[in-house]
């Protein structure tokens, strides 16, 4: 009961300055996965899995126990962690997170310290708070990918490890067309379709790029801290 108790605390972190007037781009991410939360596991929980098993388990595999989730959405990853990672998840919608929220219940997960909705690009946390953080298709999402990587690096630790799942443009190709014909689609989600890695990423950024199936449409991509 205490483990139920704490995640349905949810603080609030520093968010973008707003008024009823003028809507954030955070509004809009809002506003989206208020839609899309009654049906986000059946519609995209199988287009999702492999990325989000392959992070899963590069996460369990990394030294520390501290993880973070950023995004964490339904919690759909949440099930795949081991028991010796202690989970804090958090996200800016209230709906996303009370679905994740009934998942931990259902399937007892006691290695999820705490399920929050939280600005990923301000959170509350203390500097290197965490030993890992992880982004499952997020980075396209929120609005300032760069404050996001900036916020991500703050709290994790010295030598700790960054994580993104995501589509990036692939800028010519095949896979050109595609990103073109889904972006046109792609904004009722609020998800950018031709993201692309320049957008989060600086030059200086030492990699580590993992393409994955299908065909590498999805990249795992690492950093050390």
């Amino acid at each position: 009961m205490a483990l139920l108790d704490k995640l349905n605390r949810s603080p609030r972190s520093r968010t973008l300055d707003t008024s009823p007037e003028t809507p954030t781009a955070a509004d809009s991410v809002r506003a989206a996965y208020r839609r899309w939360a009654p049906i986000y596991d059946k519609a995209f929980g199988t287009f999702s899995s492999i990325g989000r098993r392959r992070a899963v388990s590069t996460v369990n595999a990394l030294p520390g126990e501290r993880v973070l989730e950023v995004g964490v959405g339904t919690g759909l990853s949440l099930p795949g962690y081991q028991q010796d990672k202690r989970i804090t998840g958090i996200d800016l919608s209230p709906e996303m997170l009370k679905l994740a929220r009934a998942r931990v219940a259902r399937m007892r997960l006691a290695n999820v310290v705490l399920l929050a909705e939280m600005d990923a690009e301000a959170t509350d946390f203390d500097d290197a708070s965490f030993d890992i953080a992880v982004g499952m298709f997020v980075a396209s999402v929120t609005p300032h990918p760069r404050r996001l990587l900036a916020e991500m690096r703050r709290v994790v630790r010295p030598g700790g490890h960054i994580l993104f799942v995501n589509h990036f443009a692939s800028g010519n190709g095949p896979a050109s067309w595609i990103e073109r014909t889904m972006a046109r689609r792609a904004g009722a989600l609020g998800w950018n379709a031709d993201f692309p890695m320049a957008a989060i990423f600086a030059a200086e950024d030492r990699l580590q790029i993992t393409h994955l199936p299908p065909f590498g449409f999805f990249k795992l991509v690492r950093i050390a801290t």
